[in-house]
């Protein structure tokens, strides 16, 4: 019997991998890999590994998340050493707690490697810390969609009135909602709002403006996913201590508005 390896391979910028993370890719047999993680991490794997792509795009899925579940238990049982190979953390958003649930009711021994999520990463490279004891005590890490039929999940009156900072996840899409719904249920439309595309790559980009007037903003700086939401008192930071953007592009780097 083989083993399985849920690997985060953190938010694209390929040196912010774990040192266990990049040893689990090194001895692979099979390494299954999302959109999301930059390919110049399969460059360290073996040479006779089977690489399989089961990336998922929006309102797209390559491979669906019961197949991706049968190939992880499949190559196992045939005594593989197998990564699965997911963009941030694996139970971050990664739908690792499932793979880890269908492994385990199949008997396959794995181990879970988290990896840095895009919530802190991508703010990170902003120039906005998510805690900062002047601005933030809490952080909520939200999803910005949702399960096609599903009831709506979200606390917004818990998240609106006693979070300090927000992260959403894949928002953009529904960033109107997101908006009317925050303000609805009690946050400030003066909220400082940061939306952060391609976040730790040399392609990111940052919007800022506040919470009423965000959706405009990113529509007229055409800002697609993916992208980190900010939401809080921390993003006024970003003034001062924007570095990555400032870093590769000086003449461009701030793009509030």
């Amino acid at each position: 019997m083989g083993k399985v390896y849920l690997v985060g391979a953190g938010p694209g910028d390929p040196e912010l991998i774990t040192v266990k993370g990049l040893t689990c890719i090194q001895k692979a047999d099979v390494i299954l890999y999302d959109r999301l993680v930059n390919e110049e991490l399969l460059s360290y794997a073996k040479k006779d590994a089977e690489l399989i792509f089961c990336g998922k795009l929006p309102g797209y899925h390559t491979m669906q998340q019961e197949t991706i579940n049968r190939f992880l238990i499949r190559h196992a049982k045939k005594g593989k050493i197998v990564v699965r190979l997911k963009g941030g953390d694996p139970f971050v958003f990664g739908r690792g707690g499932e793979e880890a649930e269908a492994l385990a009711n199949s008997g396959i021994d794995f181990e879970i490697v988290p990896g840095i999520t895009s919530g802190i990463a991508a703010a990170a490279y902003a120039g906005i810390p998510v805690t900062h004891r002047d601005f933030s005590s809490s952080v909520a890490f939200v999803t910005g969609h949702k399960r096609d039929g599903s009831q709506e999940e979200i606390k917004w009156e818990s998240l609106a009135k006693g979070i300090d900072t927000i992260a959403i996840y894949m928002g953009i899409s529904n960033l109107p909602y997101i908006r009317d719904q925050l303000i609805k249920h009690g946050k400030a439309p003066s909220t400082p709002v940061a939306v952060i595309q391609w976040g730790t790559l040399y392609e990111q980009r940052t919007v800022t403006a506040t919470l009423e007037t965000i959706v405009e903003a990113v529509q007229q700086k055409r800002i697609e996913n993916p992208s980190m939401i900010i939401i809080g008192e921390v993003v006024t930071l970003r003034d001062k201590i924007y570095w990555f953007e400032r870093m590769l592009q000086p003449s461009v780097a701030n793009e509030a508005l």
